[in-house]
């Protein structure tokens, strides 16, 4: 969590179960999307920050909040909040572990991302075999916010999640 998120324990567990919709096995939680959730007279009320201004995902982000606190006997506000902007240091460390072993390679620190992106470096790690013998093929992968690569060791192409900062 950074220090700015403010979430009350109760609700951890219940917004833990929500997914990220783009990349099922992260939860909104290790995304860092979940700015705070309080209770504030009986109801649970939430902010989100998108992991991009106008991503399509956080209309069913917030619908799956909304369901899940009502699963467990919470009424619930959502909100987007844009400031700050996210980024991908608000990433859990559970999280990208999760990326890798879902297939997309976690986040690099801005200068090795702008290496690999921008200069053709090869520093991003194959998450099949663990090679860093990997070359971009496209600057945009499956969503705007991961790039495509392949490994030319083990020759399997994957997702690598942008930096954002």
């Amino acid at each position: 969590m950074t220090t700015e998120q403010q979430i009350d324990e109760r609700l951890i567990p219940i917004l833990e179960k929500v997914s990220d919709p783009e990349i099922p096995v992260l939860s909104i939680m290790d995304m860092g999307v979940v700015r705070s959730a309080v209770i504030i007279d009986h109801v649970v009320h939430v902010e989100i920050t998108p992991t991009y201004s106008g991503c399509p995902a956080m209309d069913v982000i917030g619908d799956d909040i909304k369901s899940a606190l009502k699963e467990a006997g919470y009424e619930s506000h959502i909100e987007l909040v844009l400031h700050p902007a996210w980024t991908t240091d608000w990433i859990t460390p559970r999280g990208r572990k999760a990326l890798e072993d879902y297939g997309i390679a976690a986040p690099l620190e801005p200068e090795a991302d702008k290496d690999v992106l921008l200069r053709g470096k090869r520093k991003v790690k194959c998450t099949h075999c663990g090679s860093t013998n990997t070359r971009l093929v496209s600057q945009f992968g499956s969503t705007a916010c991961k790039a495509q690569f392949q490994c030319d060791d083990c020759q399997e192409p994957f997702d690598y999640f942008k930096c954002l900062k």
